[in-house]
Formats: structure tokens, sequence, C-alpha cells
């Protein structure tokens, strides 16, 4: 990718998923790096829980937008650390698919969707993947938080270091 040529949207979406997939495998090896005695606390629970959410949320909007006809359990699905990596590559597996395919004149249209509750909203397709990428980062912050607090090793997920900073010459 040219530093000189700004990216479209639909090439911004791809690029912060492939971030957020980077993100996602970190935060796996945070929530591993607890503790096995810590691992029975209620704050572990929580952690996983947090990542489980980010999985199931990103399947439910799937569902949402008809690119699935599968859906997870619950927005918060019990999920035990070990099944997290193979739920996450499915739904990884289905998004960069979904992306692949997405044109700048889908995100530009409007979606209308029939929420659990019936009721119909309508969003701008490129404000609900705007939320999706905002929502991961906020999750993920927690996880961190909590893995911190638990005594494992959080990991840099800013976006800032992932997207490949440049080094200049630092000798004068």
């Amino acid at each position: 990718m040219s530093s000189s040529e700004p990216l479209s949207f639909v090439e911004c979406f791809r690029h912060w998923y492939d971030y957020e997939r980077h993100c996602n495998a970190r935060t796996l090896e945070m929530l591993e790096s607890v503790s096995p005695a810590n691992r029975a606390s209620p704050e572990f629970g929580r952690a996983v829980g947090k990542m489980a959410h980010l999985v199931a949320a990103r399947h439910f909007w799937l569902r949402r937008l008809g690119r699935c006809t599968d859906r997870p359990e619950s927005w918060f699905p019990d999920i035990p650390l070990h099944q997290l990596p193979e739920r996450l590559a499915d739904i990884e597996r289905r998004w960069s698919a979904y992306l692949a395919g997405l044109t700048e004149s889908d995100l530009a249209g409007d979606c209308v969707l029939t929420l659990e509750d019936g009721r119909r909203w309508r969003w701008r397709l490129v404000d609900l993947l705007t939320q999706l990428f905002g929502h991961a980062w906020y999750h993920r912050g927690q996880v961190a938080m909590l893995v911190k607090d638990l005594g494992g090793q959080p990991v840099n997920t800013d976006y800032i270091f992932w997207s490949g900073p440049t080094l200049l010459n630092t000798t004068e």
C-alpha cells in the first residue's frame, strides 16, 4: 500500500479488518497469558466473555446483513477459552469473504434490518461497519485491563504500531 494514495472506504474496511484479525490473535495470547491459578476467577470469566461477545457480535451482524443463516446462541455466549480460536477463525473467514466482495456503492447504501424484537431500523452500511470496528477496540481494551489485573501480560494492539511506522534516521 502506497502512503501517497488514500484508501477508498472499502479498502479501509478491508485494511481495518486485517488489523482486527491481528488484534484478535493478540487478545487470545493475552488471555492465554493468565496463570492457571487465576483462571477460575470471575474476572477471567469476564475477560473470556468479552472476547466471546466480539465473536458473537460479528456473527450476528453478518446474519443481519444477510450473509449467513445460522446465528450464535447469544450475544454473550458462554464459550470456554479453548473453543475461542476455532470460533474466531470461522467468523474471520466469513467476514473476510464478505468484505472481499464489498463495493463502494454497497457502502453508500442503506440497510433496513428487522432486529430480534421485531423493530425495523435503517442505517447506512458505512456506519454499521464503522460501529463494528470501534466496538472491537472497546472490548479489547476491557480484556487487556482484566488480563493485567489478573497478572497476565497485556499486549499492545494500538493501530498506529500495527500499521507499519517508518523509523526515520535518528543520527544527527
